[in-house]
């Protein structure tokens, strides 16, 4: 481990990453200060619960005369105030993947979860099950983990899990990130086209996955979906074992017989001439996927099945997946990260397993990059199509929005209307408001995507509900008596 500074100053704070970055820092005893354009929760709640202050926007003053060290974070450009007035003084600065690798993990053996979907579940599963092992491992999450209440953790074991991000690094950095975590074990979930602000198409991201598998030592370790084609097709260049998970045949440790009762879901693993029985309590063919990763994971660490079992059995979950945030009138309201189209698509089809026979609500905010652009029109179509009804609120404008053919929210939901499935585009996250405040049932299910704030929506659509319920129950008709009358 390098030698920690005694003061750091992050620039975009409130991202993911950056967010258990600046708590595990503070926990090992360094100063934390930084900046983020618009702090949102759960990252701006959990910041403040460790009281880091985080300032609103970015302004040359608010970086401490005394800081020995700036993290840049990747949302930041290279023409932003706080940046500009880094390089001003000559400050020592580096990216926030650097930091972690000489920060966090320094020689530990790295755990990297990667792939384009499933990252932050299985990151926060693989971390929840080895420490619950007793393997202590230290950990940095994309989402607040229900178990520790947190997304990062010093640890004192011999691993460090995170999630291997294939976005670039930093402005002054082109480089994907996860190649700054210098992995030996690999977790390897999916490989689709996303990211349109810096690659190309698939072959581009798919070439960053290419050398980051060649580059693996052999004594290293891929464990890979290979129910995935795009996985599949790279997987021999690694120079180290592979142990591949899935429900096709091709599958070295093969899921079957998967079934989700509404509270468990169940499947069975066949390997090595073992059959053996699991139950995780997320919704979903793509959770059972992600934890079958973590069971390969364990077992290939000499743990026990029951003992592995026992971990699953206690994991909570993480924030802003599947998150349930309340339920008034009958009605649910559960918040999502969901913002590609096959997550969406995927995540409709668990929430409606996991709630058989109630109608779901897909609401969706395009805020990504990718998202947000005309490149996905078609797939959001067929995404959104099994859902009861669809809400889409208008793609998210940022900088990054310029020159961009934005997605086409109107015609999704005239699409989808001309399917029989009642769908609207919505002006702003008032309107989505109301037309599910005014709309909804007792029994649908509202399910809410989208990999940013959208203005609190969770949190002021139950509160509506709340008030449509008083509302309701409140006696028509029946005459008040005057304050000042005697009684009868």
């Amino acid at each position: 481990m390098n030698e920690l500074p005694r003061s750091v100053h992050m620039l975009g704070i409130c991202g993911t990453a950056m967010t258990a970055l600046a708590g595990s820092l503070q926990a090992q005893g360094v100063r934390v200060t930084g900046s983020d354009e618009h702090p949102y929760p759960p990252m701006s709640e959990h910041l403040a619960a460790l009281g880091i202050p985080c300032n609103e926007g970015y302004r040359p003053e608010h970086i401490p005369a005394d800081v020995a060290l700036v993290i840049v974070g990747n949302v930041i450009r290279e023409a932003n105030p706080e940046a500009a007035e880094m390089r001003r003084r000559g400050l020592p600065h580096i990216s926030m993947a650097e930091a972690v690798k000489r920060f966090a993990i320094g020689d530990r053996h790295t755990v990297a979860i990667v792939g384009t979907h499933g990252k932050t579940t299985t990151t926060s599963l693989a971390a929840h099950v080895l420490v619950e092992l007793g393997a202590d491992p230290g950990f940095l999450i994309g989402g607040i983990a229900k178990n520790f209440g947190s997304n990062f953790r010093v640890g004192g074991g011999a691993h460090f899990v995170i999630e291997g991000d294939e976005y670039d690094t930093a402005y002054f950095d082109k480089t994907p990130k996860f190649f700054k975590y210098g992995p030996r074990t690999l977790i390897f979930t999916s490989l689709e086209f996303d990211h349109a602000d810096i690659y190309a198409d698939l072959d581009a991201i798919r070439t960053q996955f290419a050398a980051l598998l060649r580059g693996l030592p052999a004594d290293g370790r891929v464990i890979a979906c290979t129910d995935d084609p795009n996985v599949s097709a790279l997987l021999s260049l690694a120079p180290c074992p592979v142990s591949g998970y899935g429900f096709g045949d091709g599958a070295d440790c093969r899921l079957a017989d998967w079934s989700d009762d509404g509270s468990d879901a169940v499947f069975v693993t066949q390997w090595e001439g073992r059959r053996e029985p699991w139950r995780i309590s997320l919704p979903g063919r793509h959770n059972a996927l992600n934890a079958a990763a973590v069971i390969v994971l364990c077992r290939g660490l000499g743990h026990e099945p029951a003992a592995v079992q026992a971990a699953l059995d206690s994991f909570q979950g993480v924030k802003r997946r599947q998150e349930v945030r309340g339920e008034v009138d009958g009605i649910t309201v559960i918040d999502d990260f969901a913002h590609h189209p096959t997550a969406v698509r995927l995540t409709i089809d668990a929430i409606q397993r996991r709630y058989a026979g109630r109608p779901v609500w897909a609401v969706l905010e395009p805020r990504s990059f990718t998202a947000r652009s005309r490149r996905f029109q078609a797939e959001f179509t067929e995404a959104l199509a099994g859902a009861e009804h669809v809400l889409l609120a208008q793609p998210f404008v940022s900088d990054y929005s310029a020159g961009v053919e934005r997605l086409d929210t109107a015609a999704i939901a005239e699409a989808l209307r001309a399917r029989s499935v009642p769908s609207a585009a919505c002006r702003s996250a008032d309107e989505v408001l109301e037309r599910v405040t005014a709309e909804a049932a007792s029994g649908d299910v509202v399910l809410i995507m989208s990999n940013g704030g959208f203005d609190n929506i969770h949190e002021r659509l139950l509160q509506a509900l709340r008030k449509r319920q008083r509302t309701a129950a409140k006696p028509t008709g029946a005459s008040v008596p005057s304050p000042n009358s005697e009684p009868a």
